[in-house]
């Protein structure tokens, strides 16, 4: 019997589990799935836990509610994978598990201790986080009684999981200050290694005009290196000072511990494999997905999606011997929350930026491109509802895993 291993019960390990243990034969393998954790979290929620739109029951469930049967799901942190000898040793009682094909799919993690004067006595306090479920609790508690001042939100370096996902927390920040009208007691500051608001040309200069009609100031390419707390600013490696009331800090963010201890990632802790395929190319029976995985897309719920979709039909050609029928293309779509019951969507790969158009029917939509509208913002918020229900147990969409430009305007 052929050993399946898939290190990880987050999105990518859970669809991954539940698309092959349909699609492979049975009787022919065992799939093995491994996670430190008992809970799953629906992580695009923990940016409306601090504005008080979601709780904390909204985002939590039990992960064992999303393995199926028949697959074994082992809680316990990994020791060391071996890919030499093909296993990994567990934490928790140092046993070995052998396979034959190993899925990493360990995610990525905030690192606010590798920025200096970040994570020490002001963690928490008048520095915050919402990556974590912890921290988006924490600032919800914060914001209840916060009486306004300069809130400085800073994005350390990229890649981050859901790169838009600081944008929302502003805009999102903006309505909720209008909303409890103390929005002239509050200055909104975005501190961005990027030389805009987004990664991409034109998407970048919409999203900033838009920032810009909402009254919130972006300060471009600061690379942040370190944090004064007391003194309650930031300081760039060019000594360029931004100075806080309160800080919203999206921190380093980087892949397992357990990926570096086993000599398998970059410098960020991310595992290199090829972009269209996630085959390792050093171990040919070594696969990455999901946020764990070097490549060059957007570390996000959709890109997972898409690329477990490619993966699996590709896995299931490439254990038999053959050639695998796809060559995953990038394709990411996220939806932007821009505040007041609005929203924006962008849909995009590795070789086009986001367009405008409608998706996913040209000229019907019913979502509308790099244009807010109130149909994005009801999609943003069914999305947890496909999230739990549908996405994680790998059932399929009527929603092509590969890019299509049908619905886009090309601008010249």
């Amino acid at each position: 019997m052929k050993k399946l291993l898939i290190l990880g019960a987050g999105t990518a390990g859970t669809m991954v589990a539940n698309r092959l243990s349909r699609m492979l034969e049975d009787g022919e393998w065992k799939i093995t799935v491994v996670d430190q954790s008992e809970t799953h979290y629906y992580q695009p929620g923990f940016l409306f836990i601090p504005f008080g739109i979601y709780k904390k029951h909204d985002v939590v469930k039990p992960r064992r509610d999303f393995i199926p049967p028949g697959v074994e799901l082992i809680i316990s942190p990994v020791e060391m994978i071996e890919t030499e000898r093909n296993r990994v040793r567990l934490a928790k009682d140092g046993r070995y598990l052998d396979y034959d094909f190993l899925v990493i799919a360990t995610g990525a993690h905030i690192r606010p201790d590798q920025t200096p004067g970040m994570a020490e006595h002001e963690w928490r306090r008048s520095i915050h986080d919402f990556y974590t479920l912890e921290g988006a609790l924490a600032l919800a508690r914060y914001l209840r009684t916060w009486p306004g001042g300069r809130l400085v939100v800073n994005v350390v370096d990229n890649p981050i999981k859901c790169p838009v996902a600081p944008l929302e927390f502003l805009m999102l920040a903006d309505w909720f200050f209008r909303e409890r009208g103390m929005r002239d007691r509050v200055e909104l500051i975005y501190a961005t290694p990027l030389s805009g608001a987004f990664t991409k040309p034109i998407a970048s200069k919409l999203l900033s005009g838009l920032l810009e009609e909402k009254g919130i100031q972006v300060v471009p390419d600061f690379m942040i290196e370190r944090v004064e707390p007391d003194a309650k600013k930031i300081i760039s490696y060019d000594e360029q000072e931004v100075a806080y009331d309160l800080l919203v800090s999206v921190p380093l963010n980087m892949g397992d511990e357990v990926v570096a201890r086993s000599g398998l990632g970059d410098v960020l802790n991310y595992v290199p494999v090829d972009k269209h395929t996630f085959v390792s190319p050093t171990y040919p029976n070594v696969f990455a997905l999901g946020d764990a995985a070097a490549v060059p897309t957007s570390k996000a719920g959709s890109v997972a999606h898409f690329a477990v979709e490619c993966f699996a039909e590709n896995f299931v050609h490439y254990t038999d011997g053959l050639e695998m029928p796809h060559k995953f293309d990038g394709h990411a779509n996220c939806f932007i929350e821009s505040g007041f019951g609005k929203g924006l969507l962008i849909d995009f790969n590795y070789d086009v930026e986001p367009l405008p158009g409608r998706y996913p029917l040209p000229g019907v939509g019913p979502f509308t491109l790099l244009e807010e509208s109130e149909a994005n913002h009801w999609g943003k918020l069914l999305f947890r509802w496909m999230y739990w229900h549908l996405l994680l147990k790998g059932k399929e969409l009527p929603l092509p895993a590969l890019m299509s430009m049908a619905g886009k305007q090309r601008l010249n």
